[in-house]
């Protein structure tokens, strides 16, 4: 079936926040799970691969986004959400499968540019962050080496560039799955996509700022209430694992309403 771009109001950024929410509360542990299973496999190849092979993990990540969009399609139909899903569009037609590592191979090599350019800006700034850091002395020099503008600059050329990349690939893994594009022509449609529906990804980007302060603010209270680091410590991790995963659900939403639901006819 082809696919249709369609035009999106802004007023349905906040509704696609609203409808990833209460889909994630439908399978809040199996989405949560789904997520710490991921985040735990990536952390475990950062730590056994040797140097560049680190990318490798990096280069998972597009298929975070694809597949909590598989799972969150399914769980609509009354299916199954399953860790399966991750991999699952990598069985699919050869084509396809070149399509999404194609992507992965990109998104890496993207990412460890902007990773390289902010590090070359920072002027040295990141590595004595880290050395602070690492000797543990209260915090006062890794706020000192945090507050260097070097620091600052390569941090915010970083998330502009993050953000300029998430453009093409926001919906490309979902378009290379369900729409059977290229990874050249899922990338130019996402961009197209995104750039149409500005105003309404700006809405959505400004909700989720507003639900994360409400929550921080919440867990603050609780916090401040149980007196315990402890207790603050594991509210903040969860706290981070619920919004992550309501995300990460709310980002087919935002792939229906830009496409025509097309996932929905596959």
């Amino acid at each position: 079936m082809p696919l249709t771009l369609k035009s999106v109001e802004p007023k349905r950024g906040a509704l696609w926040v609203r409808d990833g929410v209460a889909l994630y509360l439908r399978r809040p542990l199996t989405f949560t799970s789904m997520l710490v299973l991921f985040t735990l496999s990536v952390l475990v190849l950062i730590w056994v691969l040797p140097g560049f092979l680190r990318a490798i993990a990096v280069a998972l990540l597009p298929l975070l986004s694809l597949g909590f969009m598989v799972a969150s399609q399914s769980a609509m139909l009354g299916g199954a959400v399953h860790p399966r899903q991750f991999v699952e569009p990598l069985l699919a037609s050869p084509a396809r499968r070149r399509s999404l590592l194609a992507l992965c191979a990109l998104y890496a090599v993207s990412m460890m540019a902007v990773a390289w350019l902010a590090v070359a800006l920072s002027d040295g700034a990141f590595e004595r962050m880290v050395q602070a850091m690492a000797r543990d002395d209260g915090g006062a020099d890794a706020a000192k080496a945090f507050a260097e503008p070097a620091l600052q600059r390569g941090l915010l050329v970083a998330a502009l560039l993050t953000t300029g990349i998430s453009m093409p690939f926001w919906h490309a893994p979902a378009l290379v799955h369900w729409g059977g594009q290229t990874a050249g022509q899922a990338l130019f449609s996402s961009t197209l996509a995104v750039w149409r529906s500005k105003g309404a990804m700006a809405v959505y980007g400004l909700s989720w700022v507003v639900v994360l302060m409400a929550l921080s603010i919440a867990l603050s209270v609780i916090a401040s209430l149980g007196g315990s680091p402890s207790l603050s410590t594991f509210l903040a991790l969860l706290l981070n694992l619920v919004v992550s995963g309501a995300f990460y659900v709310s980002l087919l939403f935002t792939f229906n309403d830009s496409f025509g639901s097309v996932a929905a006819e596959h």
